[in-house]
């Protein structure tokens, strides 16, 4: 009886807390669709209204616009792929492919972010690593989003390292950064859907909130695994572990 008392209080207090989860995510989503909207709102207004007039400024809005607008579509993008995840519908074409050309081209892509951050930024592979059997188009989004959040979480003039390496019958991958760190309290929850370590849930620096959640989806649907490490003040360490072979 006792044993099925405290079962009973799990399945209560399971069920209490997914339910300020999804009040949570609805708040956090209505959040961040209605600020750029808001946002571009204005903007159009002041437009149409003529209140701006001079070249310069009208440009410098029309990039706003312009930036509200990939910030809404990463949005739906990330909620639309975590949907297909949550279903069970991640489709992974997985073939031998080269994790050395996938890693150099986040290096290259990343270049100009980096560079306007004074960001020193590179990597290294070891030279028994390839092929892996991988989705190399979704392994590619797990290094840019873990690459994106290490250069926005990095002050100027740190660092951030990609590292791949072999280690038994898998191909690890460490993004690191020397960036602030995560509060310890925060680590466990890093991976959790439109989890946020800002309280603020600032748009500049807090991403979509799925970032993380879809990369470990995508890194365990290859049948992997990812982890992360981080010390405040210090930085963050992110370790992704691939099957070489099928």
């Amino acid at each position: 009886f006792n044993h099925m008392a405290e079962q009973l209080e799990t399945a209560a207090r399971s069920q209490r807390e997914a339910e300020q989860l999804r009040r949570n995510l609805i708040a956090w989503i209505g959040h961040d669709l209605r600020t750029p909207l808001a946002s571009m709102r204005a903007i159009i207004e002041a437009l149409d209204d003529g209140v701006v007039e001079d070249g310069e400024t009208v440009q410098r809005y029309v990039a706003t616009v312009r930036r509200d607008i990939g910030s809404l579509s990463l949005l739906i993008e990330d909620l639309f792929e975590m949907a297909q995840i949550d279903a069970g519908g991640l489709q992974l074409n997985r073939q031998p492919n080269s994790l050395t050309d996938l890693i150099s081209d986040t290096l290259e892509s990343f270049s100009g972010a980096a560079h306007a951050k004074r960001i020193r930024l590179g990597g290294k592979v070891a030279g028994n690593v390839d092929p892996v059997w991988m989705d190399a188009r979704q392994i590619g989004r797990v290094l840019n989003t873990l690459v994106d959040n290490a250069l926005r979480h990095t002050p100027e003039g740190g660092d951030v390292y990609i590292a791949a390496a072999r280690q038994d019958r898998h191909a690890v991958v460490t993004v690191q950064d020397t960036g602030r760190g995560i509060a310890p309290g925060d680590v466990p929850f890093v991976f959790e859907q439109f989890y946020r370590a800002e309280k603020a849930r600032s748009r500049a620096t807090g991403g979509s909130g799925l970032g993380l959640a879809i990369a470990r989806s995508i890194v365990e649907a290859h049948g992997g695994r990812i982890s992360v490490q981080s010390a405040e003040g210090k930085g963050t360490r992110f370790v992704a572990a691939l099957p070489i072979a099928d």
